[in-house]
């Protein structure tokens, strides 16, 4: 595909799909916030909206990677490392819950890159962690000093 095709279609997911997304998440927000709603259609709600945060986080990702001249070896290699460190990370919990016997566990994950991760308006992937966090029992705390971001999650153990 030609750079000008690539760039026309980034285009066409920002304009179109991205911003159908996005109307979604607002119309999902005004739904959250009527007092008339209950605690089980919140939780779906919130499910949705974190979805739909997902999927609009892969969809810009498509976006960039369309106009960034990277190769698929490149693209592979990045796809790769999530797939194995979440597989990693599945292990893991499967392990807490088969010795452990803990009664709460605790999960960070740090980077070395610009800092600022913070929650803000408009944008649902750590608001919505943090309510699937708190949803469970636990906290979530973020420190996001320049460089870098440390996040830590803290949950009670107590697997269904």
């Amino acid at each position: 595909m030609s750079a000008t095709a690539r760039v026309r279609l980034a285009q066409e997911l920002h304009d179109g799909i991205a911003q159908d997304l996005v109307g979604l998440s607002y119309f999902i927000d005004a739904l959250l916030a009527r007092d008339d709603a209950s605690i089980e259609l919140r939780q779906e709600l919130r499910t949705l909206r974190f979805t739909i945060s997902d999927v609009l986080e892969r969809v810009r990702r498509e976006i960039y990677e369309l106009r960034v001249d990277t190769t698929k070896d490149e693209l592979l290699l990045a796809g790769d490392m999530k797939y194995e460190l979440s597989r990693v990370f599945n292990e893991l919990i499967r392990n807490i819950e088969e010795h452990s016997h803990a009664n709460e566990i605790t999960i960070s994950i740090g980077d070395d890159g610009v800092g600022g991760a913070h929650l803000k308006d408009g944008h649902h992937g750590l608001r919505g962690a943090t309510e699937r966090i708190s949803d469970l029992g636990g906290s979530l705390s973020i420190e996001s000093e320049k460089p870098g971001t440390h996040i830590e999650i803290s949950l009670p153990w107590n697997p269904r």
